[in-house]
């Protein structure tokens, strides 16, 4: 199956490194060559790079890498096709205007698209995948709201949408998706097939959530490139590292905004947001490769964080909307990340 990764931070993030981890998955340590997308946000608009091509010998995901690209929200595919012939129009992730924005949307399953399944309306596919029949369903879902909107749509009333949605989708087969609208990033985890020959099971995602306050002399290796006092969550189908990634459950549905948990689908897990980063990892604590990965690094600059668990946190916050509204509740977590900042980019 496919394999997804998102961020949501409230700078500019650099995620180069957790992109290089990706690229591996994509056709080295994965099965995933069928083809890589990577989209990410600026100034409201979307820049979207893709290749039908494996991801691990990508020249143009390599300088993309080496670019060092910054930006507040990414969305990021490697493929391993089910529906639909290896191709660019079957590439994700998809890119559509609506509103006046460009609205971005990857999944990772297998839908089985019975007769009269997921109605399109005006947003017909380019391709073949049923990927991309369900991102223009979602958008004629969406249709009438952003259009009579000026400026981003009530946040309540897009997570009520984006919620049907991914009901709909659940009930037609593996349904693991993320999806952005220049301004929210939401998540729904699912079930995914694991490894080969198993059934599908969860967790389908993975999240991160990391609250970066200071800078530290200290290069640590994987994951995000940042600015201090910056918040992030990403969320990946597998966990690119050995942070704390929490497994989401099947069913949960989560809307991140400039780093924030904004709302999330009541009655699932407690989620964790991170406290304050003091103190680097020790590189000891590093997998050989990672530490391998550290030294290559160091040269041209720290990039990421790793961090561990421990304590207990205050609870979280209520949930943000910029139009207005509050998410649904959220309880205190059983555990907080702490990890370590690097230095600011150059």
């Amino acid at each position: 199956m496919c394999e997804l990764l998102a961020v949501s931070s409230s700078r500019p993030t650099g995620i180069h490194v957790s992109l290089r981890e990706l690229a591996r998955h994509g056709g080295l340590s994965g099965p995933h060559r069928d083809g890589w997308g990577v989209a990410c946000y600026e100034d409201g608009e979307a820049r979207v790079f893709r290749e039908a091509e494996p991801a691990c010998g990508s020249a143009l995901l390599r300088f993309l890498r080496e670019r060092r690209l910054a930006s507040d929200l990414f969305v990021c595919h490697i493929r391993q096709a089910t529906q639909g012939r290896r191709g660019l129009r079957n590439t994700q992730p998809y890119a559509r205007e609506l509103g006046g924005r460009l609205h971005v949307f990857a999944h990772n399953g297998n839908l089985e698209l019975r007769d009269g399944a997921l109605r399109t309306g005006r947003f017909r596919p380019i391709g073949e995948t049923d990927s991309e029949r369900a991102f223009c369903h979602l958008l004629g879902e969406l249709d009438e709201l952003w259009l009579g909107a000026e400026g981003p749509p009530p946040l309540a009333a897009r997570f009520e949408i984006v919620s049907r949605f991914a009901a709909a989708v659940r009930a037609l087969g593996p349904a693991n998706f993320v999806y952005c609208d220049g301004q929210a990033l939401f998540a729904h985890s699912d079930v995914r097939r694991h490894a080969a020959g198993e059934e599908v099971r969860a967790p389908g995602l993975h999240a991160l959530w990391r609250n970066f306050v200071a800078e530290s002399p200290a290069p640590a290796p994987f994951g995000l490139e940042h600015e201090p006092e910056q918040r992030a969550v990403l969320v990946a189908s597998v966990p690119l590292g050995r942070e704390g990634w929490i497994p989401l459950p099947r069913g949960e549905l989560i809307v991140v905004v400039g780093g924030h948990l904004a709302a999330a689908t009541p009655g699932v897990s407690a989620k964790v947001e991170a406290e304050p980063v003091v103190r680097p990892a020790p590189v000891s604590a590093l997998p050989a490769s990672m530490k391998t990965l550290t030294r290559a690094e160091s040269s041209r600059g720290p990039s990421t964080m790793l961090g561990s668990r421990v304590g207990n946190p205050p609870p979280i916050s209520p949930a943000l909307d910029g139009a207005g509204c509050v998410g649904p509740p959220r309880h205190p977590s059983r555990d907080r990340i702490v990890g370590a900042p690097c230095r600011r980019r150059r």
